[in-house]
Parts: structure tokens; C-alpha cells; sequence
């Protein structure tokens, strides 16, 4: 009994019809209460990571393996402070030390959202305290002690991010014991009517009011939601979005099946849009035949001219274009580098930036 209240406190009170989900629940639970090795969440953006995430610090409280609260870190907005914003920082004088988020989560859970967005030092910095539970902070000798249970996130396949030098080797073996991949919405499209009622519920208590589908609107929203063809490329957010839309504006009480249908339209130019092929078009401003391009120079071409773009010179863009691989070169012209590159396409700036 206990076991199956803990499973559903992680599917967020959700009554699953996924084996999948279910078993990953089940699997989650048992570990979550038998170790504090770390967990790494993997799935794609909108499966619900941050969610399962907090739910897993709610369930270490229950099961009284943790006393602290839980700290989220998305990675992606820490760059270049990563290490100190880990770490935390020691300076002279009062009030100026920076306590970092290891000690933050002391304790607790440490959520590292998108842990691939870690500059490489900081991985080599967090694995360390993983190991030996010790660290010294930025501009301190001294080590002092962390004990946090970390729970990290990767919306790519953590091996893709190995090869490619995003995510560090050793740091994915230590977090590689315990992976579990949440499957995308349409991997599960049997759980999309409790979902879609439970969005419903959170929306009413938000809206402070009542609000249902009449039986015609329900039918027509769950037929398209379970169609094979039907993406949900932003997965439980597009779900999430759609239904507090829906709600919004059902002004009445009832959502209607002339709201389900204009929903439907609104949803599919959205994904339309968010698929465009965007460096095909860039590339065909410049270009008389981008399709004739292998796809690994379409790819390339495309950001070296958004660079050109955002830049104020052929010489500005150049030293962002090969900035790393600059520094082992006697000589740095790279502007002429930039200029070559774009003549391998019959390009000049001139036509690139559209600057006469």
C-alpha cells in the first residue's frame, strides 16, 4: 500500500495507464528510497523532469532520507559563473562570500536541469564532490562538507553527449547507475485524458471556477490527441498550455466542441511554425540552391552568416567564428579566414549582411 501511495505521489496524483510510466514509477520509488546514489532524469524537453524531479524530493522527506530543501539549478543560465555559482565564492570582507548551491543544498536535493549545459570544469568540480563529499570553495583554501542527493536531467541521449564533449565521460558513468528515461506524451497517448482532465482540475482551482467539456468537445479533443499524427512536439507544456486555454476561455463553465476545433487549428500552426526549416530560409536569402548543399555545410553556413549578421565587421565575426582555435595559430587574420570560408560558396560579406 505504501509502495503504490509513494508511485503515485511521483506521477504527480496522476492515475497512469502507461505501463511505462508505471513501471518507471514503481522502479523510481524503490530506488529513491534505498540509496542516495544519483539519479539522472533523461527525456525530452516537457516530459516533466523539473516536475519528477521535486516530486522525488517530496518522496526522500517521506521517507525521511533527506531533512533540506530542494535547490534547482537549470544549467543553461549559469555560463561562465558556473563554477563559482556551484561552488560558491569566499571574499574579503563582510557579507561578500557567496555560499554556492552545493551548501544551499546541503542536506537536501540538488536538481541540475540540462547538466550537458555545464562547462566541462564544473562537471570535473561537482563529480569530485560527488566522490568525496568535500570541496573548496572560490578564493578559499579551506574545504568545508556538502552531502546532497543529486538529481541531474539531459534532454539528449547522454552517450550523443558524451561523444560530442558535452557531458563529461566520467561524470556520465557516475551518473549512468541509476537513468531513467521518461517517455514523450506520444509514447503515451493512453494517459492523455486523465492528464488532460487533471490540467483541467489545476485549471479551475487557478480560474476559481468550474469548468467541463461537453461530451461532443471531449470526444473531438481526446480523437485528435491520441491520433498517431498528432506530434505534441513540446509534449506535457503543449498539453498543459492547450488545456488552460481551453479553460480561459470557457467563459460558461463548458468548453465547447466550436473551442475544441478552433484549439485544434491554433495548436497545428503553432507546431507548423516551430518546424519551419529556418537555415533553409536564411540560406536561401544568399543562396540560389541551398538544397544543394550537403547537410553538414547547410548546418555550419547558417550560423557562420548569423554570426556575420550579429556582428559589426568581417573582423568582429572572425575572431568569434575561430576564437578557440585561434590561440595555436601565429598568425590570427581572421578576417581573412572568415573571407576565404564564405568564398568557398561564392559569398562575400557584402552579401551576407546585406550591408550594400
Amino acid at each position: 500500500m505504501a509502495q503504490r501511495e509513494h508511485s503515485a505521489l511521483l506521477l504527480g496524483g496522476v492515475e497512469t495507464r502507461s505501463p511505462a510510466m508505471l513501471a518507471l514509477a514503481e522502479r523510481l520509488d524503490l530506488v529513491a528510497g534505498s540509496t542516495d546514489a544519483p539519479i539522472f532524469l533523461v527525456g525530452q524537453p516537457g516530459t516533466g523532469k523539473s516536475a519528477l524531479a521535486s516530486r522525488l524530493h517530496e518522496l526522500k522527506l517521506v521517507r525521511r532520507r533527506v531533512k533540506g530543501r530542494l535547490v534547482q539549478v537549470n544549467c543553461a543560465t549559469l555560463r561562465d559563473g558556473a563554477l563559482a555559482a556551484l561552488l560558491g565564492h569566499r571574499r574579503s570582507g563582510p557579507g561578500n562570500d557567496r555560499p554556492g548551491f552545493l551548501r544551499e543544498a546541503d542536506g537536501g536535493v540538488l536538481f541540475l536541469d540540462q547538466i550537458d549545459d555545464l562547462p566541462s570544469e564544473a562537471q570535473a568540480a561537482l563529480l569530485q564532490v560527488l566522490e568525496t563529499g568535500r570541496y573548496c570553495p572560490l578564493g578559499s583554501e579551506a574545504e568545508v562538507s556538502a552531502r546532497f542527493h543529486l538529481v541531474a536531467s539531459a534532454s539528449q541521449d547522454p552517450g550523443a553527449l558524451v561523444r560530442s564533449g558535452r557531458l563529461r565521460a566520467d561524470l556520465h558513468a557516475r551518473l549512468s547507475q541509476w537513468q531513467f528515461r521518461l517517455p514523450p506524451l506520444a509514447e503515451r497517448r493512453e494517459d492523455i485524458e486523465p492528464l488532460l482532465l487533471h490540467l483541467m482540475a489545476a485549471s479551475e482551482r487557478q480560474l476559481d471556477r468550474k469548468t467541463g467539456f461537453n461530451g461532443d468537445a471531449l470526444s473531438r479533443y481526446l480523437r485528435f490527441a491520441r491520433d498517431p499524427a498528432t506530434p505534441w512536439p513540446g509534449n506535457m507544456r503543449d498539453l498543459q498550455a492547450s488545456t488552460f486555454r481551453l479553460a480561459v476561455l470557457a467563459e460558461r463553465g463548458r468548453v465547447t466542441l466550436a473551442m475544441v476545433e478552433a484549439e485544434i487549428t491554433l495548436l497545428a500552426a503553432q507546431w507548423s511554425a516551430a518546424g519551419a526549416d529556418l537555415d533553409g530560409d536564411l540560406l536561401a536569402e544568399v543562396l540560389p540552391d541551398p538544397a544543394g548543399l550537403d547537410l553538414f555545410d547547410r548546418v555550419q553556413l547558417a550560423a557562420v552568416i548569423r554570426v556575420c549578421r550579429q556582428s559589426a565587421n568581417l573582423s568582429a565575426a572572425g575572431r568569434q567564428l575561430f576564437a578557440a582555435s585561434r590561440e595555436g595559430k601565429t598568425s590570427q587574420n581572421d578576417a581573412d579566414r572568415l573571407r576565404k570560408y564564405l568564398a568557398r560558396f561564392d559569398l562575400e560579406w557584402a552579401a551576407v549582411t546585406g550591408s550594400g
